[in-house]
């Protein structure tokens, strides 16, 4: 046990070293984490918690890792002040699975869904096997590059289901919806980045590869009140009721992601919280969309700047400099900076400036916009 120790602390040390010639990370997902997270999931894939186990082979069961699901469950409620009455679980199959299962758990008569990119269709699509879907608006007439105003929810449907954030084409609904119905929302790549005011939610579900974690775990957030009305008979897996009577742990949990999105949220609680890093987003997000708006040789894909999203910034070329795209990649990857290929349904360039991502890196991207400019 002693040698495992000794190699637990040399790794660690070569780890250090690894992360100092880190490169800018824009990934979309999995994604940039916190330096923390990634040091202390380095440790526990050696000895976790002292055992002499890595974490990826300990029992769920043991009182190790409860201790660590447990926190975990607490950290999500304390970070975004869940009130009482909702249960935190844990689950796996991300936000794909979630598509299927908040209809599964929740869908009465009709529901309504805002359309506002590829996730949100999809979401929608599978809700369709439940009975009637109101689209109540959608952006796809221009490539969803907005977000769409004064639409109108109908009172009798059981909830509104929202795509907060759209990794691919670059928008956020910045606050909650002020609808008179349920809401159940897709936050998996804006969760934790700004304050949300849970009791409006029904349903909250995160794929944790994005803002929270190694891909792998799904976070969910449910109003108890709200599940064993649909009348249905729900598959045992795919009820919400399952697992908060096994605590999460009704099958074996991603016991590896989930250690790994519990140091995100212990880093989280030590930056100051959800609305301490809400401001670093801004800054984040300020500063490169003011290059943006001013620089000649690039254009945001998304013009209305309140549409605008922080954690993903989509960017083409501008006019008149459409051949340049490939140079331009081509030099931003040569000075550190990787993940900006934009997403095919777009094109371009892509800067995803999820919160464990330091200001820095997004200064380092405009001075390479501003060096690449010089240059033409």
């Amino acid at each position: 046990m002693v040698q495992r120790t000794e190699k637990s602390c040399n790794f660690a040390a070569d780890f250090t070293k690894i992360i100092i010639m880190k490169k800018h990370n824009f990934y979309a997902g999995p994604s940039i984490l916190p330096e923390y997270t990634k040091q202390k999931v380095a440790e526990a894939v050696l000895d976790f918690a002292g055992t002499g186990l890595s974490v990826m082979e300990v029992s769920h069961r043991g009182k190790e890792f409860v201790a660590v699901m447990d926190e975990a469950i607490a950290l999500v409620k304390e970070l975004l002040r869940v009130p009482d009455g909702y249960s935190v679980l844990f689950l796996q199959g991300g936000a794909s699975l979630q598509f299927l299962m908040a209809p599964y758990n929740l869908f009465r008569t009709k529901v309504a869904y805002l359309n506002t990119g590829s996730w949100a269709s999809k979401a929608m699509k599978e809700a369709k096997f439940f009975g009637e879907v109101i689209e109540v608006a959608s952006s796809k007439d221009r490539n969803y590059n907005y977000l769409p105003k004064d639409y109108a929810v109908p009172t009798d449907v059981d909830y509104l289901h929202i795509t907060t954030n759209n990794t691919i084409f670059g928008t956020e609904l910045k606050s909650d919806p002020q609808v008179s119905v349920p809401i159940v929302a897709d936050m998996s790549s804006d969760i934790l980045s700004r304050p949300v005011d849970v009791k409006k939610y029904d349903l909250i579900y995160a794929g944790a590869q994005k803002n929270l974690g190694p891909s792998g775990a799904t976070v969910v957030i449910v109003r108890d009140e709200a599940l064993g009305k649909t009348g249905r008979q729900i598959p045992t897996m795919l009820d919400y009721q399952t697992h908060i009577k096994g605590e999460s742990m009704f099958n074996t949990p991603a016991t590896l992601p989930v250690f790994g999105c519990l140091q995100t949220l212990k880093w989280l609680k030590e930056q100051g919280g959800v609305e301490a890093i809400e401001k670093v987003n801004i800054t984040k997000a300020d500063t490169l969309y003011g290059e943006l708006d001013r620089n000649k040789l690039f254009t945001p894909t998304v013009p209305a700047a309140e549409d605008r999203s922080r954690m993903n910034v989509t960017f083409v070329m501008a006019p008149g400099y459409e051949a340049l795209e490939k140079e331009f990649l081509d030099f931003a990857t040569a000075q550190g900076m990787v993940g900006l290929k934009g997403h095919r349904s777009v094109g371009g360039f892509r800067a995803s400036l999820y919160n464990a991502l330091p200001l820095q890196s997004v200064e380092a991207l405009v001075s390479v916009m501003r060096e690449f400019e010089s240059k033409h």
